[in-house]
C-alpha cells in the first residue's frame, strides 16, 4: 500500500509544531521562566533548545523519512542486520498510549472550562468559589468522564480521515486559529493596567533572581523544558517524517518547529503575567495556576466571560493538536505493524484508550489513593504516576537511544543520518558536529534522565 504524504510543507509544518505544542507551553513555560529569573532563563531554554532539541528532532524525523515507516518498523528498515533497536519501537508505541491515558482527560478538563466560560458558569462568583470549580470537577466523574469521551472520539473521528482529509486539514485549521488566539489575547493582556511590570519580571534578565534561585538550577530547569517540550523520544515526530516529502533539509524544518513551538510558550507568559500582575494575583505553579488563578483572574475582568471563553478555547486547541497527532502515531503502528486497515485500527485503538483513559479519571475521586513521587511530592495519583513514566523515563531514554542509533557504527550510523538529514534544500547539518553528537549529548540526555529519576 502507497504511502500517504503531507498535502503541502505548510501542512507538515503546523501538524508537527502542534505535536510539539502542548499544555507543557502554556502550563508550566511561563511559571518556570517567572521562578528561574525571567530573561536568563529563556536565553539558557534557547541555547539548550539549538543544541539538544534541535539534532534530536532531525534524527527522529530521519528515521522516518528514510524508513517511510512508523517506529517499530521504521527502526526494522534501517537497523543491521540481526540487531534489536527495533525493540525501542515498541517501547515508544507504550509511551504514546500512555501518554495519551492521561492526556485525554487534561484535554477534556480544558474543553469542560471553555463551556463553562461560554455559558457563563463563573459570571458573578466570588474569587473564593472560583477554586471549588476545579475541586468540585476533579470529584466528578462522570462530568471528567463525558469531556474525556467527547476528546477521543473526536480525535479517532479526524484521523479515520487519513492524513491529508483528516489529521493535516483539521490540525492546519486549528494550528491557525490558536495562533490567531493567542496574539489576540497577549495584545488584550498587554493593555491591561499594570501589564508592564508583569512583562518584565517575565522577560527582563535578572540575575540577581537567577543567582537566588541559583544558576545550576536556572540552567538545569532551561535544559529540562527545551527538551521536554517537543515530546522527543516516543516517535511522536517520527511518524511525521515517514509522510514528508524529501524536498526540504531535516535540519531547516526542525528549527521552524522549534521556533512554532517556542512562540507559543513566549506568547503564553504575556498572557499569563502581565494580567496576574494587574490584579495582583500570585502567578502559582501547576493546575493552580490554570485552573485557579486565571479563572480569577478573567472573573474580575471587564469581558472576563469572552476572555475567558478564548483563553480556554486556544487551551483545547493547543491540547487537541497533541491528541491527534499522537492518535495517528498510535494507529500508523498497528497499520505498519499488524496490516490492519485504517478502519479497524480507528475502530481498536479508540475502544483501547477510552477504556485506559478511565483509571486517571477515576485516580481523583473513586480510586484515589496518595503516594509520594518525585514530580508530586505532596502525594500522587494515576495521573502523576503515567506522567512520571513518560516524561521522566520514555523520553529521555527514548532519545536517547534514537540518538544512538543514528551516531553510532552499531546503529544506522552517522553517515545515513547525516545525508538523510540534509536531502533537499535548506539549512544543512555540518559533518563537524559528530564528536559532539557522539560524546557530550548522550552525557546531557543522560544528565536529564538521573535527575528525573533522583
Amino acid at each position: 500500500m502507497k504511502r500517504e504524504n503531507f498535502q503541502s510543507r505548510l501542512g507538515f509544518i503546523l501538524v508537527s509544531a502542534g505535536c510539539a505544542i502542548g499544555i507543557g507551553n502554556v502550563w508550566k513555560f511561563p511559571y518556570v521562566t517567572g521562578e528561574n529569573g525571567g530573561g536568563v532563563f529563556v536565553l539558557f531554554y534557547l541555547l539548550f533548545l539549538v543544541i539538544m532539541g534541535v539534532p534530536v528532532l532531525t534524527m527522529e524525523l530521519a528515521v522516518g523519512r528514510a524508513s517511510r515507516k512508523s517506529a517499530v518498523e521504521g527502526y526494522r528498515a534501517l537497523e543491521p542486520k540481526g540487531s534489536k533497536w527495533h525493540i525501542h519501537g515498541w517501547f515508544c508505541v507504550i509511551g504514546c498510549c500512555l501518554l495519551m491515558m492521561y492526556y485525554t482527560t487534561v484535554a477534556g478538563w480544558m474543553l469542560d472550562y471553555f463551556y463553562k466560560f461560554a455559558t457563563g458558569a463563573f459570571d458573578g462568583m466570588a474569587n473564593d468559589a472560583v477554586d471549588g470549580v476545579f475541586s468540585a470537577m476533579l470529584a466528578n466523574p462522570a462530568e471528567m468522564t463525558v469531556f474525556m469521551v467527547i476528546i477521543v472520539l473526536a480525535g479517532f473521528l479526524v484521523c479515520s480521515f487519513g492524513l491529508q482529509k483528516g489529521l493535516e486539514r483539521i490540525s492546519k485549521w486549528m494550528m491557525l486559529a490558536l495562533l490567531a488566539l493567542i496574539v489576540v489575547l497577549a495584545v488584550h493582556s498587554l493593555t491591561l493596567d499594570g501589564a508592564m511590570e508583569g512583562v518584565k519580571f517575565y522577560l527582563l534578565p535578572d540575575f540577581q533572581r537567577a543567582s537566588e534561585a541559583g544558576l545550576g538550577k536556572v540552567i538545569t530547569a532551561a535544559m529540562n523544558q527545551s527538551f521536554f517540550t517537543l515530546s522527543l523520544g516516543i516517535a511522536a515526530m517520527e511518524i511525521f517524517g515517514s509522510y514528508m516529502s524529501r524536498e526540504n533539509s531535516l535540519t531547516g524544518e526542525a528549527v521552524r518547529i522549534c521556533c512554532l513551538d517556542t512562540f507559543v510558550a513566549l506568547m503564553s507568559g504575556l498572557i499569563i503575567f502581565p494580567a496576574c500582575f494587574s490584579f495582583n494575583v500570585e502567578a502559582n505553579s501547576g493546575p493552580a495556576l490554570i485552573f485557579m488563578t486565571l479563572p480569577r483572574v478573567f472573573v474580575n475582568m471587564a469581558g472576563g466571560r469572552i476572555w475567558g471563553a478564548l483563553f480556554f478555547l486556544f487551551m483545547t486547541f493547543a491540547s487537541f493538536t497533541t491528541v491527534l497527532a499522537v492518535f495517528e502515531n498510535i494507529m500508523a503502528s498497528c497499520i505498519d505493524s499488524f496490516g490492519w486497515s485504517r478502519k479497524k485500527a480507528t475502530l481498536l485503538c479508540c475502544v483501547f484508550i477510552l477504556v485506559a483513559s478511565m483509571p486517571c479519571v477515576l485516580g481523583y475521586n473513586a480510586w484515589y489513593f496518595s503516594i509520594i513521587l518525585p514530580n508530586a511530592p505532596s502525594g500522587g495519583q494515576i495521573l502523576d504516576i503515567e506522567d512520571f513514566v513518560v516524561s521522566n523515563l520514555l523520553l529521555p531514554l527514548g532519545s536517547l537511544v534514537y540518538l544512538l542509533f543514528c551516531v553510532t557504527k552499531w546503529g544506522w550510523g552517522f553517515d545515513k543520518y547525516l545525508a538523510e538529514a540534509n536531502t533537499g534544500t535548506g539549512l544543512k547539518m555540518s559533518r563537524a558536529f559528530k564528536p559532539y553528537f557522539q560524546f557530550i549529548l548522550p552525557i546531557i540526555i543522560l544528565v536529564i534522565l538521573i535527575q528525573g529519576l533522583i
